[in-house]
């Protein structure tokens, strides 16, 4: 079979959001859990996010990046204890990778009044820019991803035989995390480098919007062994599994290699995830009678403890190794 031919499943959410007849919300779950099984990636439409929405949302994504790099790098998630803010091209690399990843990023989370548990709750960076044209919509988008994030759980729950009541245990602080991300056009990336390298997503659930026709996701297919592209198109997001959800699953669904090589046609590409992982103490809710007790935190900080540093109390306090 060719790749042009394998595309991911697409799955039409309304009927689990607002069924109209009887079997439509068991139609979903089943549709959601056969492709996370499949693939770990699907497709999704009826997802109720309006479309102005995520017009203005990528409308406040470009307005970010097009101001002067000397202004962004103010705004270095470096500088900041909570790890929000900017990230610069080139900023971004991963073990094993040859070259650093070529886009750029900005970062946002909940928004906590105090920094806690070495950053992972805490107040966000926002950039000195009228708030109607940044921070309102970002935020109003913010909130309408993370409320997607927590049905899509609920729904994988559910493919598991599980109650929605879960949640109420998993997600009552959940850390989600909103990467705002610009590709620099293909043809500026040195040979060998993309625009973000093939990677699996740490944790839970990805949310991820692209800008409508400007394509570069492609998504590993381990039947065919090959790469398989995802075409941008609008108003369908893309919704995948981290490593955490398939290690909880027991390899039930899967976290599945992808990268990014921006294929617009010289033009910088746009997109936007939002990542939900759940709470930061909080442990399996796919299997809650897993011996294994591991919190979401000590995952992270495995993940992680490369690249981030975390106070011994930290560490501790989520049960991760020390």
């Amino acid at each position: 079979m060719a790749t042009d031919e394998v595309t991911l499943p697409l799955v039409d959410l309304s009927g689990y959001i607002n069924p109209q007849q009887p079997g439509d919300k068991e139609r979903v779950i089943a549709e959601v859990r056969d492709a996370c099984a499949k693939y770990g990636f699907f497709q999704a439409t009826g997802h109720g996010i309006p479309l102005g929405q995520q017009k203005g949302m990528l409308k406040s994504i470009n307005t970010l990046f097009n101001m002067p790099v000397e202004e962004k790098r103010k705004l270095s998630f470096l500088k900041n204890p909570c790890r929000r803010g900017y990230e610069e091209s080139g900023a971004s690399l991963r073990d094993g990778d040859p070259l650093p990843d070529s886009k750029e990023a900005y970062y946002i989370g909940r928004e906590d009044p105090v920094v806690e548990h070495s950053g992972f709750y805490g107040p966000n960076v926002w950039p000195p820019l009228p708030e109607e044209e940044f921070r309102n919509p970002v935020w109003e988008y913010y909130q309408s991803t993370h409320h997607l994030g927590q049905l899509i759980w609920e729904i994988l729950l559910l493919g598991l035989g599980h109650p929605v009541s879960l949640m109420e245990e998993f997600a009552k602080r959940p850390m989600v995390v909103l990467k705002m991300i610009r590709y620099p056009p293909h043809r500026s990336d040195l040979p060998g480098q993309f625009g973000v390298g093939p990677h699996t997503d740490f944790g839970g659930i990805t949310v991820l919007l692209q800008e409508a026709g400007k394509h570069g996701l492609q998504v590993w297919h381990e039947g065919l062994e090959q790469w398989l592209p995802v075409k941008a198109a609008e108003d369908i997001y893309i919704i995948n599994c981290g490593d955490m959800i398939g290690k909880w699953s027991g390899g039930q669904y899967k976290s599945a290699k992808h990268r990014v090589i921006n294929a617009a046609d010289n033009e910088p590409r746009l997109s936007c995830a939002t990542f939900f992982h759940g709470d930061l103490f909080a442990t399996n809710p796919l299997n809650p009678s897993d011996p294994n007790r591991e919190t979401v935190g000590a995952l992270l900080v495995k993940r992680f403890r490369n690249q981030f540093s975390f106070d011994k109390e930290l560490i501790a306090a989520v049960g991760a190794p020390a």
